[in-house]
């Protein structure tokens, strides 16, 4: 898809400036030049489009309709629901303390907030746009498990009493759904998707910065030797080096590409990437002030073995 861009960086790159294809600075500027150029274009378009048709389901409507279905509706639905939510695992927070003040279920306000940094439509948009559908779909399918299955462990434990915050159910009054020209919702979604991209574009000139730098720079066989290959540690210690950590997709995408074209293997890079963004510190420092430290622990631990898990799943179906 973008073949032309590549060409006009490479020539640019290797013609104009005169370095070489061979060359650690050749190589790492022309790898950071791509990459930034394609990765924004996929974010506009994709947020673009997202925010479009989201703007024909309100949020107080998938908040009532989730309330009172059949409990695993209510994890499927709330987890497919974070694939329309940009957020990463910190902006999650807000709308994950509406679902609690709306007496949604409590593993099932948990599914979303493991859904929606992990597969939003940012890291779906990435991951085609470097791995392809196949890797893509696999991600979105096992992300979507990790976030069901979590969901479901933690609301079968009876937790409730550890919700430190505990306001009256939330109610919204009936308001009478107002036609809003498609102009207008095309206007929203564009300057939805200029905020956003504001927002995240440091993220992905960091993230591209430091891929392009690892891809030029650093030798093939010091990442391979860290990473641990089919050693059975790989998995476990990529996602526990993820989690004090704290990016978004278009973040740490950059890096996953680069770590596996030096040989980690899919299934680790990806554990890594999933504790990044579905897990941080930081997350967990504003948690403290609606959870119990039992509560959150809970949390990091069960998401934690499902990411190993999911880790050495890959591993094992893509070899």
């Amino acid at each position: 898809m973008f073949d032309w861009w590549h060409r006009i960086v490479s020539r640019f790159v290797f013609e104009t400036l005169g370095l070489s294809p061979e060359s650690a600075a050749g190589s790492a500027l022309d790898f950071f030049l791509y990459d930034t150029v394609k990765i924004l274009t996929l974010l506009a378009v994709i947020i673009f489009l997202i925010t479009f048709v989201r703007s024909y389901f309100p949020t107080e409507k998938v908040r009532d309709w989730l309330e009172g279905k059949h409990p695993l509706v209510g994890h499927v639905a709330a987890a497919l629901f974070g694939i329309i939510t940009p957020f990463c695992s910190c902006s999650a927070i807000p709308l994950f303390l509406g679902f609690i003040q709306a007496r949604i279920p409590l593993g099932v306000t948990f599914s979303y907030l493991i859904s929606a940094p992990m597969n939003n439509e940012i890291a779906i948009a990435m991951l085609f746009s470097l791995f392809g559908w196949k890797i893509t779909a696999l991600y979105i399918g096992f992300g979507l498990l990790v976030a069901i299955v979590a969901g479901i462990v933690i609301g079968k434990l009876d937790l409730e009493d550890e919700i430190l915050i505990k306001p009256p159910p939330v109610k919204p009054p009936h308001i009478e759904e107002v036609k809003i020209p498609v102009n207008e919702r095309l206007k929203e979604a564009w300057d939805y998707t200029l905020d956003l991209l504001k927002k995240v574009g440091l993220y992905v000139l960091a993230g591209v910065g430091i891929g392009a730098f690892i891809h030029g720079y650093v030798p093939s066989d010091l990442i391979v030797r860290y990473a641990g290959g089919n050693a059975w540690y790989a998995v476990p210690l990529a996602t526990i080096l993820g989690v004090p950590m704290y990016s978004n997709a278009a973040g740490v995408m950059p890096l996953i590409e680069v770590l596996t074209q030096k040989g980690m293997l899919m299934g680790t890079a990806l554990s890594f990437m999933m504790a990044i963004t579905a897990l941080s510190l930081p997350e967990a420092m504003i948690l403290k002030k609606i959870l119990s430290t039992k509560l959150i622990a809970i949390f990091f631990g069960t998401v934690a073995l499902g990411i190993m898990i999911i880790g050495f799943i890959f591993n094992a179906v893509l070899r």
